[in-house]
């Protein structure tokens, strides 16, 4: 039997209609997940190489700064009583 080698995929992580608490929570979780993976691969860039991981550190604020606005339409969501409508595809591809 061959085996097919797919190059490219696409597949959605995170599809549907939440309250504006479970919004912030999985939004939250997911956002701190990133940032404590940039966090870590810094840290590890200061012990091995003695200098801090550059694109980590830039993408800890992009991060935050994302973090920040989406928090800010979830807390209008909230005031509002309303809900929010969450889709998340990834795309992997050999590179």
């Amino acid at each position: 039997m061959e085996q097919v080698l797919i190059n490219k995929q696409e597949k959605d992580l995170l599809r549907g209609e939440y309250s504006a608490e479970e919004a912030k929570e999985i939004i939250s979780n997911f956002i701190t997940q990133k940032i404590n993976f940039h966090n870590m691969r810094n840290f590890r860039s200061q012990v091995r190489y003695e200098k801090p991981d550059e694109n980590s550190l830039k993408r800890i604020e992009e991060l935050k700064e994302s973090r920040k606005s989406i928090m800010e339409l979830i807390n209008t969501a909230k005031e509002e009583g309303k809900m929010l409508k969450i889709d998340s595809t990834i795309t992997i591809e050999l590179i």
